[in-house]
């Protein structure tokens, strides 16, 4: 009588190497997009407080930015942005993706529901982590915006994060925290729910193989929703990050007050200031951290753990 041997699970990748991808592959996305960052930054500080605007449309902000600052003025604050990946972005597909294998049964992926729930709790605590370097990227962006005299004039984000401890205290690091942690909520809940299922849907056309092409349009059908959904969160959050106080006396007393001020002075659809800039640089940007994430997860499945069974992972 013949026995047959029990079939194993394929090995796993490691924890440690899920956050370590995902760190990378976001830090390699914003090497490329840092200056769609900036004039969406710049943009939605314009006209702060009432005041004129300073840019009339995106290709506004960027030839004046180029002009006025030089063509590598465009990649101001790009220390801090690959500094806010390698916590922000490490953390949040770390934790997602591990989360993502834990609620796979049976090889089948997490319905949608779990996925947007996972990529909640994901981004929720990525953004935690993430936030002094947030807070010294949106200072750097926008400093060029001001006089001379009023600039902070960060020399990178490590001198930014020193300087703002030591002038402003430790918790300062961490002002904005709760419309931040919620705008990441939003755009996680948006994003890697939608990009997984954009997957799905689209493999189940038989019009898509797993690669290249397929992670491109799932991507940016994901960064589409995910603008949308998140932006008025965002400039509630850029704007409460950049606040000066005047008089002892902060600008904003929270994101409710900030959304409030800017639907009366600039009208409602000023929350979605910078749409362009913002969807130009998440498409792009969701683009490059799911493609190169994917190839990486391929790669170290294929050359370290033997297993050609499955893609990417997400």
């Amino acid at each position: 009588m013949s026995t047959s041997k029990p079939t194993s699970d394929p090995p796993k990748m490691g924890n440690g190497i899920k956050f370590l991808f995902g760190g990378t592959s976001g830090m390699a996305a914003t090497v490329f997009v840092q200056p769609l960052d900036l004039v969406k930054n710049r943009m939605q500080l314009s006209g702060v407080g009432g005041g004129t605007r300073q840019y009339k449309t995106s290709f506004h902000a960027l030839a004046s930015i180029l002009k006025n600052e030089g063509v590598f003025g465009i990649y101001t604050g790009l220390s801090a942005g690959l500094l806010r990946q390698a916590t922000y972005t490490t953390t949040r597909l770390g934790i997602y993706t591990s989360l993502f294998d834990i609620f796979s049964k049976d090889g089948k992926p997490p319905n949608f529901v779990m996925k947007a729930l996972i990529g909640v709790t994901a981004g929720g605590i990525g953004a935690f982590v993430g936030t002094p370097a947030e807070v010294a990227l949106i200072r750097m962006t926008a400093d060029g915006r001001l006089p001379v005299n009023e600039r902070r004039g960060y020399k990178n984000v490590f001198n930014a994060l020193g300087r703002i401890v030591n002038e402003e205290g430790v918790l300062t690091l961490w002002r904005g925290c709760i419309p931040t942690v919620g705008r990441a909520m939003v755009v996680n809940a948006a994003q890697l729910a939608s990009y997984s299922q954009a997957k799905q849907i689209l493999l189940s056309t038989g019009y898509f193989s797993d690669g290249l092409f397929l992670h491109f349009v799932a991507s940016m059908i994901s960064g589409l929703i995910t603008t949308a959904a998140s932006m008025p969160v965002d400039i509630a959050k850029t704007r409460i990050q950049n606040m000066k106080s005047v008089a002892g006396k902060p600008e904003y007393s929270g994101a409710l007050d900030v959304l409030a001020k800017t639907i009366k002075q600039e009208g409602f659809f000023s929350l979605w200031k910078g749409f362009t800039p913002y969807y130009a640089r998440l498409g792009p940007h969701t683009v490059l951290t799911f493609i190169f994430l994917e190839q990486m997860n391929k790669a170290y499945k294929h050359y370290v753990l033997h297993d050609d069974s499955t893609g990417g992972g997400l």
